[in-house]
Parts: C-alpha cells; structure tokens; sequence
C-alpha cells in the first residue's frame, strides 16, 4: 500500500523532520537523478524495472503536490512518535519489571541484619565449646600430673622404718651407703655381697648408681656386722668403697675443743647432712684413692 512506502526514500531523500524542510526544486532533483536510474530502458534485464519506475513515478506525484505531501509528511510524524512512544513504553515496562523482580527477590531473600547475627552466634557458639574442651584437657592433664598424696606416718616413736614388706622394719643401724667413684672396676650386687659378707651376714644389696658415681645400700644381718665394716679400706685398690652408716651413731657433742682453741681435724659425721654430707663423703673418696695409687 501507497500508505506504508516512505517516498522521501523512494526518491533517495531524507526522512521525517529533514524531508519536511526540502524544497520542490530539490524534490525534482532528486527525481529526475532517480528516474535516470531507474528507467526500464536503462534495465533490460530486471523484471521489476518498471514497477519499481511506477513506483518513483508515484512517490514524486504525491510529493509535488503540496496537500498530499503535508498529509504524508503528518502521517510520517505520528508514526515517528507512536514508535517513540511505544519505546518509552517498553522501557518503562521493562523497568517496572525489574522493579517487581527485585521486590519479590527482596521479599524472599534472607535479612542482611539476620543472616549476620545468626553467624554472629554459630561462630559464638562453636568458640564457647572449643575453650571448654581446651579447659577440660589442661584439667585432664593437670590430674594426671598431680602425684596422690600419701598419709605421713609418725615415726618419731621409733628409731625403725617400715619398709612395706609384710610390716617388716629394718633398723637402719645395720645399714651401709657405701658409694665409689665410675672409674676402673664398677661394683655390682653380687660383688658387693661378696665383700661385706666378711664381716657378717648381708640380708640385702640395693645397687643406686649415675654415670659419675655409683652408690649402694648394703642391710647387714647386725649392727655389730655393720660397725665392723665401717672404716676398713674394702674392694679394688685402683676404685676403694666408701663406707658409712646410714645412721650415724649419736654422740654427746664436746666443747672443750673448741674452749681449748683446738678444732677437730674432720667435721662430725652426725652434724653432716645434705650438700655437706656429699662433700664430706667425696673428700674421704679422693683421699682413699690417692692412699691406693700411693700402695701401687
């Protein structure tokens, strides 16, 4: 239809606004260029040169004629602005759609605020049980660590130790520390009940020994056999034992030394304890060791 071909086009002019404003000079123009073109002598071959020549033909007809060509020009503005308009619409549309997908996306989705502090407490929560299970394992080790205290017994009373076997005590007078120094020949069990066994029966050997000095405690069967054996120069010359009661005897302590000026030459074996008591017993150690390399 005549109505739906936009002529300016035909004839290879401008549309809408910018066609409006042609004169009909340039409109003529146009044409008789278009008409060169277009002619059916001029397209021998093409079936359609002369309904496309008619066609020009027509365009130009209604284009020179100045109420024809106001009526197309208006029929040319409103379509302009109904295309225009149902562009606005359509954008308006879409956005209204996505204004609705976004409220219903909202409407569903989960609070910020909500989500947060449900995170906020599972983390809270799993923190809270990590420090209780860190306290009950330092309790549980801490437990464990803790020696069981065991009842003190009074033994003031009485000058024996109960060793724990069926109830049996020991005096400790009839027990010996004998302790030697780790070089040359070492001492064991046998060898040590060996020894003391001159000087008496030897009911039991407790062989206590480091890397430096080895120690030992020998339970004679009296206490007559364990003074016999205190003081005599015993085992290998090259590693001599040194041998002390456990319980040194008690005596009364003299002062007239000390009132006369006169110091004694060793410190009493009784007043010796701890650190004094081991310097003590290494200084007898180093002296029976250089008495035997004097013997060699």
């Amino acid at each position: 239809m005549d109505i739906e071909i936009d002529h300016y086009v035909v004839l290879g002019l401008p549309s809408e606004e910018e066609g409006a404003r042609l004169s009909e000079k340039e409109i003529s123009k146009a044409y008789r260029l278009k008409a060169l073109e277009l002619h059916p002598d001029k397209r021998p071959d093409d079936p359609n040169a002369h309904a496309n020549f008619q066609k020009l033909k027509t365009s130009y007809e209604i284009l020179k004629d100045e109420k024809a060509r106001k009526l197309f020009d208006d029929l040319v503005r409103i379509r302009k602005e109904k295309i225009q308009r149902q562009s606005r619409q359509d954008t308006k549309r879409r956005k209204m759609m996505s204004d609705l997908e976004e409220r219903e996306r909202a409407a569903f989705a989960v609070d910020p605020e909500l989500r947060a502090r449900e995170e906020e407490d599972r983390i809270a929560r799993k923190l809270k049980d990590e420090i209780a299970r860190i306290r009950s394992m330092f309790t549980n080790k801490a437990s464990s660590a803790m020696p069981t205290p065991t009842p003190q017994k009074d033994t003031s009373k009485s000058p024996q130790r109960n060793t724990g076997d069926g109830g049996k005590t020991v005096d400790k007078g009839k027990v010996l520390k004998v302790s030697w120094e780790k070089v040359g020949e070492d001492y064991s069990a046998h060898r040590l009940r060996e020894i003391f066994q001159g000087f008496g029966e030897v009911e039991d050997v407790v062989i206590k020994s480091s890397k430096k000095k080895g120690s030992a405690l020998v339970v004679m069967a009296s206490n007559d056999a364990a003074v016999a054996a205190v003081g005599n120069v015993l085992g290998s010359l090259s590693n001599p034992l040194l041998v002390l009661p456990l319980k040194p005897a008690q005596t009364t302590p003299v002062f007239s030394c000390a009132q006369d000026g006169v110091e004694p030459d060793e410190p009493k074996l009784n007043n010796l304890v701890g650190a004094g008591y081991q310097a003590f017993e290494d200084s007898v150690l180093e002296k029976l060791r250089k008495a035997a390399q004097k013997q060699k």
